[in-house]
């Protein structure tokens, strides 16, 4: 459950802003049907940053209610205060989410020792399976390989979703932490390439709109049958690079809509709708990638 295809999942809202039950019912039963192994709820694409402390727990648990155990589903839990980060992840205590990703800490810039310490409070509060989340680009913080080395020593914390985009990480990491320490990606463009240096999957934005793709390329990366997943993942790459044409989840949200995959493609602000330019950009990159060129009115 914490390998293969993982789709960080978008949190649909109607016109209003309000969590939107029928989008979300529509894309769970897509993943489901489709064979992603799990579903992250509220992380970053989860837009989880703008909903409040409530609202990002009714969320994961609207979501596990309506998987009912047909997939699994992990609990975006990350913040940069420790304190609710820990409450956050408590909640979900005997819920029945799988484990937890716990981004690292934004804004704050904390140093490698801070880091260690944050993930070890948050480990020692809970016994639910905890991910780490390395996300440079996004956060301002970077989590080296020795920190990450010292944290897999914590029986609880069992991977990492390392997303910087540095292929060289894998190996700098794999030769500090145990075998079983699990690696998946958090970068849709390099994820085949960090699945053939030993990688287990992928947590991915572009799976919300391709799924069955890009659990294919999963399967058959980890049956080394790396020329076919080679030719399906060309085709998905303008897709993996226009979706971050300006910051996720703006562009994946506009798709869903467009794919009728949800209803609205409604963003809370700061975030604001993908700009005509851009949608033309995506509109081309759907096309190409072969998904439901119908539905690309």
């Amino acid at each position: 459950m914490f390998a293969g295809s993982i789709v960080a999942l978008v949190t649909p809202m109607d016109i209003k802003g309000n969590i939107c039950r029928y989008s979300l019912k529509k894309l769970i039963n897509y993943h489901i049907n489709s064979g992603t192994s799990a579903i992250v709820s509220v992380g970053t694409t989860g837009e989880s940053a703008t909903l409040s402390h409530e609202e990002h727990g009714n969320v994961v648990m609207k979501t596990l209610e309506i998987a009912n155990e047909n997939i699994a589903v992990i609990a975006g839990t990350g913040s940069n205060d420790t304190a609710e980060a820990i409450s956050l992840t408590k909640r979900f205590e005997n819920s029945g989410v799988i484990g937890c990703l716990s981004v690292t800490p934004y804004y704050n810039r904390p140093t490698q020792e801070g880091l260690y310490q944050h993930f070890k409070a948050i480990a020692n509060s809970t016994n639910l399976p905890q991910l780490l989340y390395n996300v440079p680009s996004r956060t301002g913080c970077d989590m080296l390989p020795e920190t990450i080395a010292r944290l897999s020593k914590i029986n609880n914390i069992i991977g990492i979703k390392e997303a910087t985009g540095d292929l060289s990480r894998i190996n700098q990491i794999t030769n500090l932490v145990d075998e079983d320490f699990i690696l998946i990606s958090g970068d849709d463009i390099t994820a085949l390439e960090f699945m053939k240096l030993g990688g287990k999957g992928i947590i991915s934005v572009t799976a919300n709109i391709a799924a069955k793709e890009m659990v294919k390329i999963c399967q058959l990366a980890s049956q080394k049958k790396f020329n076919q997943a080679n030719k399906l993942n060309q085709r998905l790459m303008f897709l993996h690079k226009a979706l971050f044409c300006e910051s996720n989840p703006i562009a994946v949200k506009w798709a869903a809509k467009k794919l009728g995959l949800i209803k609205y493609d409604t963003l809370r602000l700061p975030m604001t709708p993908l700009s005509i330019i851009n949608q033309s950009k995506v509109k081309q990159a759907l096309i190409k990638s072969g998904l439901q060129i119908g539905n690309c009115r």
